[in-house]
């Protein structure tokens, strides 16, 4: 069973308040596992293959979830979560969209595309606090993941 204490999270975010609420929020849940930042959808690429400025795995450890906005300059949230679930290494690591869009043709293409869950972001931070909440009981003390080799 994998240690979710010491996970690594990423967060795909370009908004840095969303960012910052969206850290406050884990911190008021409990969890103090390693966050990674990527603000956009080229940068998130680069830290999941390790190339650019991630090569060392030290500066770009395999996430065990990754937070992922859709609307995100360059290379867009929708085709990062396509990229990431097609990518033989890199499938396995859940990807939960966490965003202000309801449009409906942006939760079925998550879906379509791979998604492990689909999360509307509050606009307020309490709102966003319980989001956190129960996206970290779920994902972090129900949900039971394989091992990884990284």
């Amino acid at each position: 069973m994998v240690d979710w204490s010491n996970q690594p999270i990423l967060i795909v975010e370009d908004s840095p308040e969303d960012f910052e609420a969206t850290v406050r929020a884990l911190k008021k849940s409990g969890l103090r596992n390693p966050l990674y930042r990527c603000s956009d959808g080229d940068d998130a690429l680069d830290f999941l293959h390790r190339r650019g400025n991630y090569v060392s795995p030290d500066d770009a450890p395999r996430p065990g979830i990754i937070l992922l906005d859709l609307n995100l300059p360059g290379t867009d949230g929708r085709d990062v979560l396509e990229e990431i679930k097609q990518d033989p290494d890199l499938k396995r690591i859940p990807v939960v969209v966490l965003t202000t869009s309801t449009d409906e043709r942006d939760i079925e293409s998550c879906y379509e595309f791979g998604a492990n869950s689909y999360v509307h972001k509050p606009v307020d931070l309490s709102g966003l606090v319980d989001a956190i909440q129960r996206l970290k009981d779920y994902w972090f003390q129900i949900v039971v993941f394989p091992k990884t080799d990284d």
